[in-house]
């Protein structure tokens, strides 16, 4: 497929092309995609906060405040490819722009909630148009920035926000939760959506497909299926446990409907995830990457929230105050691996040791005590994690979507955000059960030797913690084996001539 801006006359020398116009443009774009993309990383976590609060208000009990977190992960991750494709099919602005207006609606819905029903509903909207808009804000970053330096500095601020965007939400709903009100955790949504829908009418650049393949209606509806039942079921999983025969039915079932759709791809011209995207190395690796990243991040981000609140009694704002030097080390660890080491050195190493200095920063948090303290035993841990993080994330985004033709470009980027929300759902309930059965362990062990029972079940909480961390550690330590293993050996492959075309 050749897809081409829009033409206008350019009989007068005066009057500047489209093409130029979004070149020229480029690093407003950058921050009109990054808001988009902010907004969609925010909302996985912003409004954890915000639960017990909506919780009071909406009055729902305990058993359904989970689907508040999984109703959106669900509506997300499984739709995911197909907002990819569509946005390959339909055009990148157009689905970008729907995604944007949609999750505003929805955000807004869920704002004026009046009952449980239509908080879940709308959260199931967020997901819905996230899946729209984020694989569209990828695949335009893609095609908008084609020279290796300017790609790189792009790509960086771009995986840190991806990266950071989870602990910001944390921050940004203990302020709206303790300041305003629960409610503006999804209000917040309008204010981002309406200066990104303003940016993306003025600046970006439209564009037509010429030619318009067929969705593949049959990979769409197996694909969705399979990631909506692995995601089920890992959220199954952590709340009823790996044994529960809904947990293993769920998860058999998306692993053989996901080796259908697999089996489906190789066999129809018009595949909704061509297996050329996946079969190359460093995109694969770069895949496999992305996904152990989601599965460690959430250990971060959801333990180290808890250890902070319950042990060290930080305040919601304070909280997420205290993940700002990981965001900050991110960024810069991102856009320096990105901007400067990937174009002389390519992915492999990069990604690889930046998994392994990740593992490293999850080792040290292993150390923590009851009465730790955060310069000593927090702030150094994060300040590695981002670096690792940083160092792996960022080149591993540009890498899943380095060398793909245009025509492949939404469905390579909507790959990348299928990979990290599984992964992500994935480290959720492995690391939760694991914390939770290491919780239960260490009481029974420790009882008779620890007679205050507050004291026992502190001691035991905090053990919870650092076996998850060290399970994190171990899962950040095979990616960076992965990484090392799979990813080809020297620099990205310049962008593709359908690509460079469609930017130009």
């Amino acid at each position: 497929m050749t897809t081409t801006y829009n033409e206008l006359d350019t009989s007068s020398a005066d009057v500047e092309s489209p093409a130029d116009r979004h070149h020229r443009l480029r690093w407003v774009i950058l921050g009109v995609l990054a808001l988009a993309q902010l907004m969609v990383v925010l909302d996985a976590t912003i409004v954890n906060i915000a639960l017990p609060h909506a919780q009071e208000s909406l009055g729902f009990g305990n058993e359904d405040r989970q689907w508040i977190v999984t109703t959106y992960a669900l509506a997300f991750g499984s739709l995911l490819l197909l907002g990819g494709r569509l946005s390959d099919l339909l055009g990148r602005k157009v689905t970008f722009i729907t995604g944007l207006i949609g999750f505003a609606v929805m955000s807004a819905i869920g704002g004026a909630a009046v009952n449980f029903e239509m908080l879940v509903a709308a959260r199931a909207g967020q997901g819905v148009f996230g899946a729209l808009l984020a694989p569209a804000a990828l695949s335009l970053l893609t095609t908008t920035f084609t020279d290796p330096a300017e790609r790189g500095r792009a790509f960086g601020i771009f995986g840190a926000i991806a990266g950071g965007g989870g602990a910001l939400g944390l921050l940004l709903g203990g302020m709206l939760t303790e300041w305003a009100d629960w409610r503006w955790c999804l209000y917040v949504n309008l204010v981002i959506a309406a200066i990104a829908l303003v940016g993306a009418v003025l600046f970006l650049g439209s564009h037509r497909s010429e030619h318009r393949p067929r969705l593949d209606i049959p990979g769409v509806v197996t694909v969705s299926v399979a990631l909506f039942s692995i995601v089920y079921g890992f959220s199954n999983a952590e709340t009823n446990g790996w044994a529960d025969w809904a947990t293993i039915t769920w998860l058999v079932a998306g692993a053989a409907l996901l080796a259908v759709f697999v089996w489906l791809q190789a066999r129809t011209d018009h595949a909704l995830l061509p297996l050329r995207v996946i079969t190359d190395r460093t995109r694969a690796g770069s895949y496999l990457v992305v996904f152990i990243a989601g599965i460690g991040m959430f250990g971060i981000f959801l333990f180290l929230t808890y250890y902070m609140q319950q042990n060290l009694m930080f305040s919601p704002i304070r909280t997420g105050l205290a993940f700002l030097p990981m965001i900050g080390m991110l960024i810069v660890t991102a856009t320096t691996s990105t901007g400067v080491l990937l174009p002389r050195f390519g992915p492999r190493w990069l990604m690889a040791g930046g998994m392994i200095v990740a593992s490293l920063g999850m080792a040290y948090l292993t150390q923590i005590t009851p009465t730790s303290s955060y310069a000593t035993h927090i702030l150094p841990a994060l300040l590695i994690l981002g670096v690792g993080i940083g160092a792996s994330l960022a080149p591993a985004m540009q890498g899943a979507i380095s060398g793909v033709s245009s025509e492949d470009a939404g469905v390579a980027s909507a790959t990348v955000n299928t990979m990290q929300q599984v992964g992500g759902s994935i480290g959720t309930a492995l690391l939760s059960t694991i914390a939770a059965s290491a919780a239960t362990a260490y009481v029974a062990d420790n009882a008779a030797r620890v007679g205050n029972p507050q004291q026992l079940a502190e001691l035991a909480a905090v053990h919870s913690y650092t076996t998850a961390f060290w399970v994190a550690a171990a899962v950040f330590a095979v990616g960076g084996v992965i990484a090392g293993l799979v990813v080809r050996s020297g620099k990205l492959p310049v962008a593709s001539e359908e690509a460079v075309a469609m930017a130009h």
